[in-house]
């Protein structure tokens, strides 16, 4: 636990005992100053000072572990990011299952999506009203969730660092534009342009690194993992440029759809060496 937070937490601990800051340092051997500035943040104690402050205050170091890290821990579950190795390859093929399923439904949901915007930005009106736009982009952004999380699963089972972690991000930078689209309907909206210029670096830019890293499954994938990954670099990088945005919008079509097969046959890899398994 960090400072401030432990500061607060000792504090905390302290006034729920009942006691004064002198009374405590009675019983741990340091001075006044010491809790002072450990409660206020100022400094960061030593684990020996830590531990002997907790010891006076009935309250065992590990319990503030857990509540730090439970948060973070459902955090990385919910993104694939923490997946036990010894997790058997049903639970493993379930989410990849999910995931391509997911890209499918990504991929219809784009063309309407698409269409929506066209008229939002550049004719200036809400097809459907406000409720119709707010829900296709809700179920847009949660298809993008459950499909990316394929390729950060991908990334733990193939051993592939880079292909997880830009997966997450493009995750996390999907969540924060879609989340903008809703929201400025409501508050206001930065000009089109620059919304239109920032979404195509920002996701041109994670793209070219995706398609390095699924390039570098083709030891495992083989032509496949090669051709998608040629391909996410052309769209993505078309789309960096801004200027080819529009090319890149059209061999993104192609690329989502080898993207969701990639997520298929590493899904019946696991259902092969499943069945070795089984037969072993």
């Amino acid at each position: 636990m960090k400072q401030p937070e432990l500061g607060i937490k000792i504090s905390e601990l302290r006034k729920l005992k009942g006691l004064t800051q002198e009374e405590l340092v009675e019983q741990c051997n340091i001075s006044v100053r010491t809790i002072q500035r450990i409660e206020s943040g100022e400094v960061t104690p030593r684990s020996y000072t830590i531990k002997t402050i907790l010891s006076a205050l009935d309250y065992d170091l590990s319990q503030i572990q857990t509540e730090e890290s439970r948060v973070t821990k459902e955090f990385k579950k919910l993104f694939l990011l923490e997946i036990d190795d010894s997790k058997e390859a049903g639970f493993l093929n379930r989410q990849l299952t999910i995931s391509w399923i997911s890209g499918v439904i990504y991929f219809i949901l784009g063309f309407g999506e698409f269409t929506l915007d066209y008229y939002r930005y550049f004719q200036d009106e809400i097809l459907g009203g406000n409720v119709v736009y707010c829900l296709t982009k809700l179920v847009t952004l949660l298809s993008l969730i459950f499909f990316f999380r394929g390729f950060v699963l991908s990334g733990k089972i193939l051993k592939n660092y880079l292909l997880r972690i830009v997966a997450f991000i493009l995750i996390f930078v999907g969540g924060v534009f879609y989340t903008y689209d809703i929201l400025s309907l409501y508050v206001g909206e930065i000009d089109y342009q620059v919304v239109i210029g920032a979404y195509s670096i920002t996701f041109g830019i994670l793209g070219i690194l995706l398609g390095v890293a699924v390039i570098r499954l083709q030891n495992a994938l083989g032509t496949l993992a090669k051709v998608t990954g040629i391909f996410e670099i052309i769209a993505y990088g078309c789309m960096a440029t801004v200027i080819l945005g529009i090319v890149g919008y059209i061999v993104l079509t192609p690329t989502i759809i080898l993207e969701i097969i990639l997520l298929y046959k590493i899904s019946e890899m696991l259902k092969a060496k499943q069945k070795e398994i089984d037969i072993e």
